[in-house]
Order: C-alpha cells, then structure tokens, then sequence
C-alpha cells in the first residue's frame, strides 16, 4: 500500500510578513480550519492560534491585543493569552488559583510558526511541534539577496480549489491565451516540450526545452516555482508560488517574483502599482475559467477519472498529468477534509456574479497593506481635490473684478486640472482595488 501523503504535517507560508497588522489580529483559514495570526507587544515573531477561545469558542480573531500586557484578549469574556497560548486571566474568576490550576485545559490551541524568506510559515498540526522542529521550510533558493536578487510579494485568495491552483500553476503552455495582452501573446504561442521529468513523492521536477533554460519545481503540497536562466550574461528570473488548501473550492496563493536584474526599476515602482496593473490581472485572466473548470472536471469524475475526462495529447499537458497522477497515488485524489469536520467535500455551487469571482478587495486589497494604504490616500486625495475645486469656484466668484481678470483665469485652469485628476482618480485608478472585469474576447 502507497504511503498517505499528511497534508498537516507541513509548513505553509500564510502570508508576506509586511502584510501582517502588529496591532490587531488577523484571520486566515487554512486547510479548513480557522486560524488567527498575532504578535504579542514584548516579542519579535508573530503567533498563529486556532481561531477558537477555550472558554466558549467564540473567534480569536475578532479579539484585541491588550494594551497594558500586549496579549492577546477574547472581546466575549475577557480571557487572555499569552504567546505560548497559556491563558494569563480570566476576569469573572473568583480566586487566582483557578487560573494556575487549569492551565493545560484554559490554553489555546497554537501552532508552530516561523519567519523566512518575508513569509509567515505555519505548521499544520499542532500536535506535532518536533516534527516541525526537524522538517525544513520549503524554501525557495531564489529568494536569496546574497545571490544578487531582488523579490516582491504579493498574495491572493481565489475562488477555486488547490489542485485546480496547482494543476493551473504547472501549465506554461496557457500564458499566451488566458494572460494575452498581460505576459502573453496568441499569436507567440508554440509548442512547450519538458524533458527529464523527475516525479517522486516528495518532488516532480522538469526542464523545458527552450531557449531559457527553465525549470519547474513542484515540492508537495505547497512550493511550485519557475526559474528561469536569460541569455548569457547570467541573468535570472523566477516566479515562485505556494498554493495554499483553503476550504473546498477556495485556495490562496502567496507568490514571490526574484530577479537578479533590473534592480533600479524593482525600487522605484511602487509594490501596490505592481500588483493592480499586474499581478491582479494575471489571476483575473484564470479566474473564471477555473471556477468553471473545476465544477465540470466534479461532474465528469462521478462517472470517469481524469483521464478520460481531459484530452491531453500534447507534451505541454505533461507536468498536469505528473501532478494528477501524484496526487491519485499519494492522497487518493482527494483533500483531507474529513479530518477538520468537512463531510462533504463537494465544490460549493457555481458563482454566476462575475464581480463576485473577480472580488480584487476582498481576495487581494484588504490583506495587502501596500494596497490597503494606497486606497486610504487615494481616497483623501479625492477628497482634497474635490473640495480645492469648490472652493476655488467659490473664492474666483467673491473675487473683485480687477482681481478675477489677473488671477482668476489661472486659478480655474488649476482647478480644473485637479478636476481631471480627480476623475482619474476616482474612474481607473480606485476600481483597480475593487473589480476589473477580464474579458478574454475583449483583449485586442
């Protein structure tokens, strides 16, 4: 019998640390379960909970970091903890004893976490913090400054399940046409061959045979990553993904893209530009797509296994058929939803509002803070835009006639450029936080 691959028993990176608020703390599910990510005051390092208080289960995650002790407080009754989850008071307790004598049953739930790469990593199963003392991060060796690279960030929730993610991920051969006009083009696309596929339980790697030089690396259940060799002059370039089981048709990737090049222009753009006019829309392109897919592939595998439901002739659809047979042969083909209390492992129904799919705030803006704080100023800036023009209008009208003749003119003229930015502002920019519809046949 084939060894069960144990999704817990891993590390997963939750998010990029400059996304993270020391000041409150923040949800995030992973592989159905709730967890909260905090960082106590007199510590460095962020915790990760399970986003349960012991007392009455309400969610941690809606809690405060308590100003006096920096703990971390349950706002139903008050209980608090500490960064190794022991429970350091209790206000409706009649003797502190009660306290001290219950601490192994009042705790909470915490799991083992580290900082690397500018990622928050989270080991899965909290029962098993020496397992994950021995077992190495699934660490990318591209995201090194000692090499010469430079790396952003950026991480998105999406409306479709992790092997779709990982299956879309390990298929080059779609860039020109779901990402047309964004890094592809229709009309460059050609045929993608992968030589030297290594496929073992714990690693699938292949080469592809171009001009680049590059390589795929998928390194279960996570870490899957392109790096790319350009040219002669040891120019480098890399996207390296890590594909997150969220709940039964939701996944969420945390991404980081190194270059050892270019560095000037890495420093200059700004992150949350980056990801609007970019990374954003790299992930519309799947989108919808995907979350049809899934639901169809769902419906086929009730009477025929993938197999026979895809058509995948070609050598580019060979590191899909890796992964599928990876995951038939080493989880049975199927997430261990079970094991947190999810029976029915169906997709949830199809979503037909495509401003619900293609959700850029609340899969992307409200956990990016580069994004978050750009809005902010966005918004004021609006705001001060709109109230200069008004009150120019108001102080050229109360102008004595000499007055308005000299400066009046110029005056107006700057308002109305204000005006025009204003409209920039408020028509293409903020709607890129919010939803962009991604319309394939729309793309010229």
């Amino acid at each position: 019998m084939e060894p069960e691959f144990n999704f817990f028993q891993n590390w997963y990176p939750l998010s990029p640390l400059e996304d993270l608020d020391p000041k409150k703390p923040t949800p995030v599910t992973l592989l159905g379960m709730g967890l909260v990510i905090w960082k106590q005051k007199s510590t460095e390092n962020y915790q990760v909970f399970l986003d349960q208080c012991p007392h009455r289960l309400a969610p941690l995650s809606e809690g405060l970091i308590e100003k006096k002790t920096g703990n971390l407080m349950c706002s139903y009754h008050g209980w608090q903890f500490d960064a190794k989850g022991t429970c350091t008071r209790i206000p409706q307790a009649e003797k502190p004893e009660l306290i001290t004598q219950n601490q192994d049953n009042f705790c909470a739930v915490v799991f083992p976490s580290r900082h690397a790469n500018d990622l928050l990593w989270v080991w899965a199963d909290a029962h098993s913090p020496q397992l994950a003392a021995q077992t190495p991060l699934p660490l990318s060796p591209q995201i090194d400054a000692s090499q010469g690279f430079v790396w952003s960030s950026f991480v998105r929730d999406l409306e479709y399940d992790w092997q779709t993610l990982v299956e879309n991920v390990a298929d080059p051969s779609h860039v020109p046409f779901s990402h047309h006009g964004v890094q592809g083009n229709r009309e460059r696309a050609n045929p993608i061959t992968f030589s030297n596929v290594e496929s073992t339980p714990n690693l699938i790697q292949a080469m592809i045979e171009d001009r680049l030089n590059s390589t795929i690396t998928f390194e279960p259940p996570c870490r899957l990553e392109y790096a790319i060799s350009i040219g002669k002059d040891q120019k480098r370039l890399g996207l390296v993904t890590y594909c997150l089981p969220v709940s039964p048709g939701k996944s969420r990737i945390v991404a980081q893209f190194p270059r050892n090049f270019a560095k000037t222009l890495h420093a200059l753009v700004p992150r949350w530009w980056n990801h609007i006019t970019i990374r954003n829309s790299v992930l519309d392109g799947d989108m919808i797509l995907l979350h049809y897919q899934e639901r169809l592939l769902q419906q086929k595998q009730r009477t025929q296994s993938w197999k026979t439901a895809y058509k995948m002739p070609t050598s580019a659809d060979r590191l899909v058929i890796e992964f599928r047979k990876w995951f038939d042969k080493y989880c049975g083909g199927k997430l261990p939803w079970q094991e947190v209390g999810i029976t029915v492992a169906e997709l949830p129904p199809m979503i037909a509002n495509r401003q619900e799919i293609l959700n850029r705030y609340q899969q992307h803006t409200q956990h990016c803070r580069s994004c978050r704080n750009a809005l902010k100023l966005i918004k004021r800036l609006q705001l001060f835009l709109l109230a200069d023009f008004w009150v120019t209008v108001v102080v050229v009208a109360l102008m004595p006639d000499n007055l308005r003749l000299e400066w009046g003119l110029l005056l107006m003229v700057i308002a109305i450029v204000g005006l025009g930015f204003y409209s920039w502002l408020k028509l293409w920019l903020e709607p890129r936080f919010y939803f962009i519809d991604y319309v394939h046949s729309e793309k010229p």
